[in-house]
């Protein structure tokens, strides 16, 4: 009989997790709303790097992003003195 491997992990210290929204200087055109904020949303097609407005959540912008967020493999990145 074949024992899974299980890994585990410390539990957050935090009650809620929550990733930070950066103010953004502009003007919702679906509501007029001036509460535009900046963060990624996991969302159809992977990560995205969006503005939504808080009011009405219409998004302003969403630029694709890392496909595994802030993560960055080993290997994946070239020095700059090599290049």
């Amino acid at each position: 009989m074949e024992h899974p491997i299980v890994q585990t992990f410390p539990r957050p210290a935090q009650e809620r997790l929550y990733v930070e929204r950066e103010p953004v200087d502009a003007t919702c055109p679906e509501c007029g709303g001036t509460d535009v904020k900046a963060y990624r949303v996991l969302s159809e097609g992977g990560w995205w790097q969006a503005e939504k407005c808080q009011d009405c959540l219409a998004s302003l912008s969403r630029v694709p992003a890392p496909a595994l967020g802030s993560y960055v493999p080993l290997g994946t990145t070239v020095p700059s003195e090599a290049r």
